[in-house]
């Protein structure tokens, strides 16, 4: 089983960059969707991104934001630039084998989660 882990997550001031990692363990596939999602408290669960393995990118959310992989260290990113206060939210990477789809629901990996809070 594919088990997920986020790091890089911080308190930054409106303005400010962040790189989020997703460093996952276990056997991943070549064809497979890695999600980044977001959760603030009040709000409903948001997609930020989705990468395929090959690169590909299939959604982003904004244009201040990529995504990228590291396939070789099993390792997804998150580039954040620009940050603003509405970006404070708990970030949430998934994982799923075969495309990626806009229900959140198919993935079948999430990590526990990194706090991003962003100050004006």
């Amino acid at each position: 089983q594919v088990q997920l882990a986020e790091s890089g997550g911080g308190s930054v001031r409106s303005g400010g960059s962040l790189r989020l990692s997703c460093a996952a363990s276990g056997d991943t596939w070549t064809q497979s969707c890695w999600g980044w999602y977001r959760q603030a408290p009040g709000k409903e669960r948001e997609a930020v991104a989705r990468l395929e393995a090959e690169g590909t990118i299939t959604f982003l959310a904004d244009r201040r934001f990529t995504v990228s992989r590291d396939i070789a260290a099993n390792t997804v990113y998150l580039q954040m630039n620009s940050l603003k206060p509405e970006d404070t939210a708990i970030y949430v990477c998934a994982y799923k084998n075969g495309a990626c789809f806009t229900d959140y629901k198919r993935f079948t990996a999430w990590g526990q989660g990194t706090q991003v809070t962003v100050s004006s």
